[in-house]
Order: structure tokens, then sequence, then C-alpha cells
């Protein structure tokens, strides 16, 4: 799609290891949407962006028509909506199923990244506590999937691009750690949505330097270990 036809060009204010930008870069590859991207810098954040999202100065901020939306899951329904006849919808047409992709993106918010989080910064009792935790929450994760390629049936949408980002985190974070938490035995259909998420044109060549992320994750949880206080927490603010 040509925004240039509408004398607009979409603009998207991110960071580079930000989940929550990337959810809304697989959005726009699913709708086909140009746009132009600003790589923004936290530690001292831009006068646009603090103008664009005064209230939580965070990314991402997508701007269209000199009009700014911020929080990914806000961006993600004004990108469906938006471009709703270009590329697949992202949520459902039913108003059930939609409510119950919101109800799955809030499982995750509330449910099942915290004690994620937890166990990666965490050790000792406190880790294996969160760690439980956390298995508890994946495996009901699971039973929704129950075999399905992706959470909205053969095509990527809401529930997949809110909970891509732990496709390829999990697994750092598990080779940081050198503990297992999702095992191809233990979770199945989780194992193989991972490697179909990963493995989507809209998805495998949009993703942050994996490399480079591993590095500042490893860099995080040593300074979480340290009791220091760590910049790189923008990180995981939750958007």
């Amino acid at each position: 799609m040509n925004q240039q036809e509408e004398g607009e060009k979409v603009k998207l204010l991110g960071y580079w290891a930000s989940p929550y930008v990337s959810r809304v870069i697989w959005a726009l590859r699913i709708k086909g949407v140009e746009y132009d991207y600003i790589e923004e810098d936290l530690e001292n954040k831009s006068d646009q962006l603090l103008e664009y999202n005064p209230v939580h100065k965070k990314v991402p901020v997508l701007l269209y028509r000199g009009k700014p939306i911020a929080e990914s899951e806000v961006i993600l329904e004004s990108i469906d909506e938006t471009w709703k006849d270009f590329g697949d919808r992202i949520l459902p047409e039913d108003p059930y199923e939609r409510a119950m992709a919101r109800f799955w993106a809030r499982f995750l918010k509330d449910k099942l990244s915290p004690p994620i989080w937890k166990w990666f910064t965490a050790q000792g009792q406190e880790q294996e506590d969160a760690h439980q935790a956390a298995v508890e929450q994946l495996l009901v994760l699971e039973k929704e999937l129950d075999g399905k390629r992706f959470f909205a049936g053969e095509k990527i949408g809401f529930v997949d691009l809110s909970f891509g980002p732990l496709s390829y985190v999990i697994p750092m974070y598990q080779e940081i750690i050198g503990v297992k938490m999702i095992t191809e035995d233990k979770f199945p259909s989780l194992s193989a949505w991972m490697a179909n998420f990963l493995s989507s044109p809209v998805v495998k060549d949009h993703l942050p330097p994996l490399d480079k992320l591993r590095l500042r994750l490893q860099a995080i949880r040593e300074a979480f270990l340290n009791d220091r206080v760590n910049p790189c927490r923008q990180h995981i603010n939750k958007q």
C-alpha cells in the first residue's frame, strides 16, 4: 500500500529492543502499510517522543495524519481499523471473538509476563517459585492453543502479535539461565506455535538483532542479580 497516495506518511517512534515496538511493526507488515521508522534513545528521549506521548513518555508511538497513538495494544487495534480493507484482519469480526482476543492479551500482561520476568531476574527459591507460577500459566495457554497453527487459526492475529515476542525472548531466557521452561514434550502446541510464528514472512525478516538482544538481556539479568539500578529496564515497561 502506498501511503503517498493519501498525501500522508505513517511514522513509528520505536526502540530496537522493545517487544512492544515489534508488535506494531508486524501489524504494519500484515496490512502492507509503508512507514518511516524513527529510533529513539530512551536514556535521552527526544522532544518529539515527549510531545507525542506526554503521559507515559514511552515507545511505541504511531503517527498518522499528524495524530499520535500510544500503547501497543491500542495501536494494533487502530491499525486494524484504519486499514481494515488492507491485508488480513488483526482482530476477529465477531464481537465475542474480539472480546476473547482482548482477554488473552490481558492474560499475557496480568498473569504470564510477571512470573516469567521474575524467573529471569531472580535466583534461588524466588526463581523456582516464579518458574512454577509461569509454567502453570503456560499450561493454560497450551490448552488454549490445542494444536492450532496460530491463536487466530491459520493466520496471525491480535493474540499472536501480543504473545509474539515470547517466541524469541523465552529461548534467550532459557539459554542465559541454563534452565528449560518450554519443552516440546510438555508444551507441544506452544513449541509448534513459536516455530510457526518465527518462520512467518511477516515476522522472520523483521526481528530485532537477536545476538545484540541476547547480550542486552544478559546484562539486565546481571544488573538485577547485583541489585543495581539499570537504565535498560525501559525494555520491560508495559505498553
